[in-house]
């Protein structure tokens, strides 16, 4: 489970209020009004202004109250006296009941309603799956009287409407990778071989991720979009060497084509794809230093998507290729 902490952005210190409910029953065997008896306790314990005082150009209210240091506890209030009618002078404790209580110190409104905030921190888990714990707990578990609701806010919506982003952007990067590959081989065929490459490269990124940490993060999504780029111009330095094999070069056999465009490439698509995996190879190993939250898992995913891309392009894309226009004299 993860570790949750809270984080007090709206503390709530508890304040000791004092509740005073009047025995009406006793108040009125002393012939005393409760709304005179709430007025009287009103003014000695909150103040009552009865006039002003003038010093040169300032006026000062005169307030007529108890001195606090006569109130400093429960006994003190409970001793307090009341004038009574008759004349008796009665304590407040045998007129009514006094208990001290716990209250908050602040009440947050928002939109005109109430407003409390509970949060927490997250370590060991991905923060997307322990907001969806959170709310399948509280819903099984916490019964909310009527008026009451409870919303989820935070940091985790901002990676939710970033992933939908991404995730946009990477569909589009796909659909904007066939519309050139199209418009340079004039092939949709080809255009379709040479994206065979963004599977091959799926593949060892997603067993980055979970080399990694397990989480697919935000980082871990541009390390695809910048893995297909890559993995796509190797597929492409393949197929165009093909193509010009066949139409520049006289070689009419498909298969001998797919051979020694193959051999011709392999050493280009090492050279590229080494360069890069070996650059950013020190920054996926150093996963659990602090400051590498997101390089890590960014590397992590362009390097291992790099292996299986470039290991499984030197045998799938030949063979796709050649089982797609071996028994095609055209290029179309």
């Amino acid at each position: 489970p993860p570790a949750l902490g809270t984080l007090p952005r709206d503390p709530q210190p508890d304040t000791p209020p004092v509740h005073v409910r009047s025995d009406r029953a006793a108040l009125a065997r002393h012939g005393l009004p409760a709304g005179q008896a709430a007025a009287t306790l009103e003014t000695v314990l909150l103040g009552r202004a009865v006039g002003q005082i003038i010093d040169g150009q300032m006026s000062v209210p005169l307030v007529l109250r108890y001195p606090p240091d006569d109130l400093a506890d429960l006994d003190d209030i409970w001793q307090m006296r009341l004038d009574m009618p008759a004349g008796a002078r009665v304590p407040l404790g045998s007129l009514a009941d006094i208990a001290e209580d716990r209250g908050p110190n602040l009440i947050g409104r928002e939109n005109g309603e109430r407003r409390i905030i509970v949060s927490a921190n997250v370590a060991g888990r991905d923060l997307g799956s322990v907001v969806g714990d959170v709310r399948q707990r509280v819903a099984a578990g916490l019964a909310l009287p009527d008026g009451y609701r409870v919303e989820y806010g935070g940091q985790f919506e901002a990676e939710i409407a970033a992933e939908r982003l991404l995730l946009g952007l990477g569909l589009g990067a796909v659909a904007g990778i066939f519309l050139i590959l199209f418009s340079a081989f004039r092939s949709a065929r080809d255009a379709l071989i040479v994206m065979i490459n963004l599977p091959l490269a799926l593949i060892g990124g997603v067993a980055g991720v979970f080399l990694a940490d397990g989480v697919l993060s935000m980082a871990s999504l541009i390390g695809f979009i910048a893995l297909f780029g890559i993995a796509t111009r190797n597929g492409i330095m393949l197929v165009a060497h093909i193509r010009r094999l066949r139409t520049e070069e006289g070689v009419a056999d498909v298969r001998a084509a797919v051979a020694q465009g193959s051999i011709d490439r392999l050493v280009p698509i090492l050279m590229t794809a080494l360069s890069t995996g070996l650059a950013l190879l020190p920054v996926a190993l150093a996963f659990d230093t602090p400051g590498s939250e997101i390089h890590a898992p960014l590397a992590m995913v362009v390097v291992c998507g790099l292996v299986t891309s470039t290991a499984l392009n030197m045998f799938v894309v030949p063979a796709a290729y050649w089982a797609a226009v071996r028994d095609r004299s055209s290029l179309l």
